[in-house]
């Protein structure tokens, strides 16, 4: 009997490794961004066109108004590191699947819990919706050959994105809203008595954000004070929030020192003399105007 199991198990070894692999119908494909401090992660499988008609009202591969997978095989899923917003619902952070219903003129958009579904649209439950909304459908000039999914449009103050999927001649695009400034502040707060070395990081997100500019100038000194005097990219920093401040004066010394240190430096001053020479022309053409209207 162990010998026949023995021989079962060979022979099935000798079938795999004799297998041949050849170029996936639909190659998997995989893409991740960071948003804020949220990373956003979609894996998908890639269908192709190979001439045939993909959405519209008959004969097509997906009807307007019918539930696709939106992929191939096991369909799309998609992750997110923490909570978000998906076109403004709230989304609580994990794995789900993107179901879409195509339409001429808009899409409906599905992200869905259970992944264990995966592609099985037949048994798509509607209680497992953790968000359901609509989202227009663009026509492209040029023609998409593979199904593409991206996440684009990451906004200046890293706070949203937009996960874009086109595919044949359409292309749609739902919003991913990831505001870490809770979780920031929180981390602020926490390391900042632990380790002198985030203030700068701190006073760097307070001046980037907008918040409160003298806690900024607070920790920026803090930060230069315990740590590298000689770092002239924190210093022009401190510039910068000391202007903010309204402190004209004092910025421009800070801006004279900031330049001196970029010039010793024998690394190179990684932009920092042309920053600080443009900081000083600016002080010093509002210190003259303010000079000329006092007189």
């Amino acid at each position: 009997m162990k010998k026949m199991l023995t021989i079962v198990l060979l022979v099935a070894c000798l079938m795999a490794e004799a297998q041949i692999q050849t170029p996936a119908a639909s190659p998997a494909g995989s893409v991740s961004s960071v948003i804020g401090i949220t990373e956003v992660k979609i894996d998908y499988f890639r269908p192709r066109l190979k001439g045939r008609k993909v959405f519209g009202e008959k004969d097509v591969m997906h009807p307007y108004g019918q539930i696709w997978r939106t992929g191939a095989n096991t369909g799309t899923k998609i992750s997110f590191s923490d909570d978000v917003t998906v076109e403004g619902l709230a989304v609580p952070k994990g794995e789900y699947l993107i179901f879409t219903w195509p339409g001429a003129a808009e899409w409906t958009v599905s992200i869905y819990k259970d992944v264990k579904l995966g592609g099985d649209t037949d048994n798509y439950d509607k209680a497992q919706e953790a968000a359901n909304f609509k989202v227009k459908a663009e026509k492209l000039a040029n023609q998409v050959e593979t199904l593409t999914i991206s996440i684009d449009d990451i906004a200046n103050n890293n706070k949203s994105g937009a996960v874009s999927l086109a595919w044949e001649n359409t292309r749609i695009k739902f919003s991913v809203g990831a505001d870490s400034d809770a979780k920031v502040m929180k981390d602020i707060e926490a390391k900042t008595k632990v380790s002198p070395g985030n203030y700068v990081t701190a006073a760097n997100y307070y001046f980037d954000n907008g918040k409160d500019l003298n806690k900024a100038l607070e920790w920026i000194t803090l930060g230069i004070d315990t740590g590298n005097k000689e770092a002239f990219w924190n210093i022009h920093t401190k510039a910068k929030i000391q202007k903010a401040l309204g402190d004209k004066k004092g910025s421009l010394a800070t801006a004279q020192q900031s330049l001196e240190l970029a010039k010793k430096s024998a690394d190179g001053d990684f932009g920092y003399i042309k920053l600080n020479e443009e900081l000083i022309k600016k002080l010093n053409e509002e210190l003259t105007v303010k000079t000329t209207k006092k007189k």
